[in-house]
């Protein structure tokens, strides 16, 4: 059920599916078996996000300490390029990203801890993000960087241009920025 990557503490979850003449179900999230894997993540909002047009690029964003989330993403319809970056100082991986593909036809999900940014790119119309959090939105915690900063070098799979959200366009690279998990204990 859950698969490593190669950023430290980041995870495929894989939740076994059930499949016949009828569809298909699958247990999309279990405190057990997290539990088993010593994932003791008190989940405590889940968010639904749909983009009209592929290419929607969300991101990347972040909720610094004592806000940090944790995240467990899927896409319900359609499909997104998923984006983690490792912010944790001190990690192995810090600064590094991680990008998976996500959709409903394997129903795989990216675990991401505390202390990473997150963004995603739709790659099909009408695309259905959903994800569980475990801090709420907290406003004054918010943080931002590029989607496109060339520190981290992200390769988006895009075939033109995104479309942005006014505030995800004037996001400031990370450069010259302490990470907002510096010291954190949450983190």
């Amino acid at each position: 059920m859950f698969r490593t990557t190669p950023i430290d503490g980041l995870l495929i979850v894989q939740p076994p599916r059930y499949e016949d003449a009828r569809g298909c179900f699958a247990e999309t999230w279990s405190r057990s078996a997290f539990a088993a894997q010593g994932l003791a993540i008190d989940w405590c909002q889940d968010n639904h996000s749909l983009s009209r047009q592929a290419g929607v690029l969300r991101g990347l964003h972040y909720q610094a300490p004592p806000m940090a989330q944790a995240k467990l993403v899927r896409c319900t319809r359609g499909r997104i390029w998923d984006v983690a970056v490792d912010m944790r100082p001190g990690s192995p991986t810090c600064c590094r990203w991680f990008g998976t593909e996500l959709g409903p036809a394997e129903g795989w999900q990216l675990l991401i801890p505390r202390g990473f940014l997150h963004g995603f790119l739709t790659l099909e119309p009408d695309t259905e993000v959903q994800y569980k959090v475990d801090n709420p939105y907290a406003p004054g915690h918010e943080g931002i960087v590029a989607w496109d900063d060339s520190a981290l070098a992200i390769a988006w799979p895009l075939a033109a241009p995104p479309l942005l959200s006014d505030k995800d366009r004037a996001a400031p690279p990370l450069s010259g920025r302490t990470s907002p998990f510096a010291g954190a204990a949450d983190a």
